[in-house]
């Protein structure tokens, strides 16, 4: 039987795949931070992180995230993550990262922390 936080950590990478951004922003808790990626200013709170969602899925044709391997720990998960793309321009990108959940008692996301580069994606959306 899979946890809360296992069950919001998968509805959060399936709502990415779907480009559902109202689904992305239902597993966040309303005062959330999403660092993504770690090291530029936080998203923090529903509206930011609709607003990060909404620029993503703009860009692409196809994007999302696959879990590589997920690893649980109480209320806290560390995911590997393979992304791929395929921008309006028509150039594809595959990328890669690891996130940091962390989830409240009712389920929902707190704390997001991305590791990765985003670059590669930046230069698949150049025209």
């Amino acid at each position: 039987m899979s946890t809360l936080t296992e069950q919001t950590v998968a509805e959060y990478f399936s709502a990415i795949r779907a480009m559902d951004v109202e689904r992305c922003v239902a597993v966040f808790a309303s005062d959330a931070e999403h660092h993504d990626p770690v090291g530029t200013p936080p998203n923090i709170g529903h509206e930011a992180i609709r607003a990060f969602f909404t620029q993503i899925v703009s860009g692409f044709k196809v994007v999302g995230l696959t879990e590589d391997s997920v690893h649980v720990n109480g209320s806290s998960a560390a995911v590997k993550w393979t992304g791929k793309g395929v921008a309006h321009s028509g150039k594809t990108v595959t990328f890669e990262g690891v996130d940091v959940i962390d989830c409240n008692e009712a389920g929902k996301i707190v704390l997001v922390r991305a590791f990765w580069d985003p670059d590669p994606v930046m230069a698949a959306l150049q025209p």
